[in-house]
């Protein structure tokens, strides 16, 4: 007996798949884009030595938030999963202070930079269950 699948005409036929169509490029994109958010966010967080002229101001806080919010939704919205992404960005924002000072000479962790590394993920997970209950994931 010869058995067809219909699931591989409509991924091709119309775009409506998951790999046919404007769907999949946007989730090429997201994908590529979650990567490279995700390389960069590795970068910020444990190149060797960051010179800052004069006092730290409060701009610093801000980075560490959106170091933590851009790649958390990002990742979050390229995997169409809230609970796992957010769980492994929330994991890795105090980890990563840890490692700042106790791996990295010239670097110092600083647990208000954790503070506000939660506080951006906490962001990106109130966008992310927002989104996916507007879109049905």
């Amino acid at each position: 007996m010869v058995r067809t699948s219909t699931r591989s005409s409509r991924s091709t036929a119309g775009g409506g798949g998951r790999t046919g169509g404007r769907r999949g490029l946007l989730h090429t994109g997201l994908g590529l884009a979650a990567v490279a958010l995700v390389v960069v966010q590795l970068l910020v967080l444990y190149w060797p030595v960051v010179t800052v002229v004069g006092p730290v101001s409060w701009t610093d806080k801000v980075v560490h938030c959106l170091v933590f919010a851009v790649p958390t939704l990002v990742v979050g919205l390229a995997l169409r999963r809230v609970a796992p992404v957010v769980l492994a960005f929330a994991v890795h924002a105090p980890v990563s202070e840890v490692l700042q000072h106790v791996v990295l000479p010239g670097r110092s962790g600083d647990p208000w930079d954790a503070v506000l590394d939660l506080v951006g993920v906490a962001v990106a997970a109130v966008a992310l269950v927002v989104w996916s209950r507007r879109v049905r994931w």
